[in-house]
């Protein structure tokens, strides 16, 4: 993200103080990825509720460290806040796949797979990762690119270069074509 290190101890807020510190210290030291473990263990064992940005945001923060796809199933088990007023959501089913071809865009998403990851509340947009197709029929690690689709999902709104899942999250928050609601007026939203 482009201010990581400011979410870095945003985050670390969540936690008690010497896990918080615990957490910071990772950061300090070029240990982000033992940090976002951390992150969310403490998140875990002290039950702290979140909203579902928060889990979103975790989720990218673990996407630019490398880290998603071995950390989604804990960021799954985080307590959540019950609230509604989230302006995103992490989507929860990783196998529904959209063909890139399928995609109206340029050609640059063609032969690649999109997969829905983090939608819009409000508008519907969708962010979703583009791997390629392994020779041995699974998806690549990494994302070739990050793509920004209407809610249908058939129309691409923004592409993303393979390093900037921080960016194409920012924009998917600020992107949103709908009136901001109440949360998002007195402040709640991010």
């Amino acid at each position: 993200m482009i201010h990581d290190v400011d979410t870095w101890h945003r985050l670390a807020a969540l936690l008690p103080s010497d896990q918080a510190q615990e957490f910071n210290d990772c950061w300090a030291i070029g240990e982000q990825e033992a940090g976002l473990s951390l992150l969310i263990s403490g998140l875990l064992s002290n039950e702290v509720a979140i909203s579902e940005t928060v889990r979103a945001e975790i989720s990218v923060l673990a996407e630019t460290w490398g880290e998603r796809e071995a950390l989604t199933p804990r960021i799954r088990q985080c307590r959540g806040d019950d609230q509604p007023a989230s302006a995103v959501t992490l989507i929860e089913q990783d196998d529904v796949l959209v063909s890139g071809d399928t995609v109206l865009a340029d050609h640059s998403l063609a032969g690649l797979v999109l997969v829905p990851w983090i939608s819009c509340t409000r508008c519907g947009q969708v962010l979703m990762r583009a791997h390629t197709r392994e020779d041995w029929g699974g998806l690549s690690y990494l994302a070739q690119q990050y793509a920004i689709t209407t809610y249908d999902r058939m129309a691409v709104a923004r592409l993303f270069p393979a390093d900037s899942a921080g960016e194409a999250f920012i924009s998917i928050l600020q992107s949103c074509d709908q009136p901001p609601t109440i949360a998002d007026a007195m402040g709640f939203a991010p």
